[in-house]
């Protein structure tokens, strides 16, 4: 297949990108660059992809941002944390990234410390070169943009990892999706088919329950997000995938961190007609549990249609098994 004189010229960009190249900050994982540019492309593919970017407008939205966090935690060191505003506001320093903004606004010329918040009360989105646009949405070429930045700027023992999770991304939102079909149609039998790998179930299954409470913890109702993607809640089987091999949302709940720990270990349960279970033990000198015990009998957070509703037969058996009286 010959290959566009325009699109040359993007993969030539694509090798160009201007990066902070800090030997004393960057490592030889990242070829000793800022990876940030990279990661957001990659993202911005990886939606693309899976369907979620149709028009040529690059919105600042939590898919994108969670995406992006997903290969910055592959690549970078525990500890080092970053913004995706970073990235957004200066890629339009290549040429093909052009900021679009709101009605009110104009593009400054420089951010010093730009952030999610800022961002989205600045800019509508980002729009790319229409041909560029164009080539991203075509699967032959698309791949073709993909390997140039991973084999840029990433080390060779790296590249393996970040060139898999595109199809990691990929594989778990169908699967977040297929979850959600199939819960809309039935409750049993998904769990019989051949599951994927972990990576890309548990990444599937936790898509599915996030988005179907909408970041809302069942138990205590609690929704927190941060600019930067991060979020308060978990995905949370209710009979463990170990003995029941069923990621369908009836057997599962989308909790914080604090309900997920008390759930497993049986502190708090859902009753069956779905109000909050809270044991005895937490009553024990040693404890304070604090807003816990508030949370006693009150009806459960459940995501909309009923269908998606926690089985009872799933809260019965974790009721049976797991919850301390």
């Amino acid at each position: 297949m010959k290959i566009p004189k325009n699109f040359e010229k993007y993969l030539d960009a694509f090798s160009r990108l201007r990066t902070d190249r800090n030997r004393n900050y960057w490592g030889e994982e990242t070829c000793f660059g800022a990876p940030h540019k990279p990661f957001l492309l990659l993202s911005v593919m990886d939606l693309a992809a899976q369907g979620q970017i149709t028009r040529n407008l690059i919105v600042p939205g939590q898919e994108i941002v969670e995406t992006f966090n997903g290969y910055w935690q592959l690549v970078i060191p525990p500890g080092r944390t970053t913004s995706m505003a970073y990235p957004f506001f200066y890629l339009q320093s290549d040429g093909f990234w052009h900021l679009a903004p709101l009605e009110d606004r104009r593009v400054p010329k420089t951010a010093s410390t730009p952030s999610m918040a800022w961002l989205r009360r600045t800019f509508a989105g980002a729009r790319l070169d229409e041909d560029l646009f164009a080539f991203l949405l075509n699967p032959v070429y698309r791949e073709q943009l993909r390997m140039v930045l991973v084999q840029k700027y990433f080390a060779k023992e790296v590249q393996p990892r970040v060139a898999e999770q595109g199809f990691t991304n990929f594989a778990a939102f169908v699967y977040a999706r297929d979850l959600i079909a199939k819960a809309a149609e039935t409750t049993t039998g998904f769990g019989k088919t051949e599951p994927p790998p972990p990576q890309v179930r548990d990444q599937g299954f936790r898509k599915a329950i996030v988005q179907l409470y909408d970041h809302r913890c069942a138990l205590c109702g609690i929704r927190m997000l941060t600019d930067e993607g991060h979020t308060v809640v978990e995905a949370a089987h209710i009979v463990p995938w170990s003995q029941c091999h069923d990621d369908l949302p009836n057997n599962g709940l989308c909790l914080c961190r604090l309900c997920h720990w008390s759930f497993d270990e049986g502190l708090m349960s859902v009753g069956d007609d779905y109000q909050v279970l809270v044991s005895g033990r937490v009553r024990t000198d040693r404890n304070m549990p604090g807003h816990i015990l508030t949370l006693t009998d009150r009806p459960i957070f459940k995501p909309d249609p009923e269908k998606f509703w926690p089985a009872r037969e799933n809260l019965a058996q974790h009721r049976r098994e797991v919850f301390v009286r």
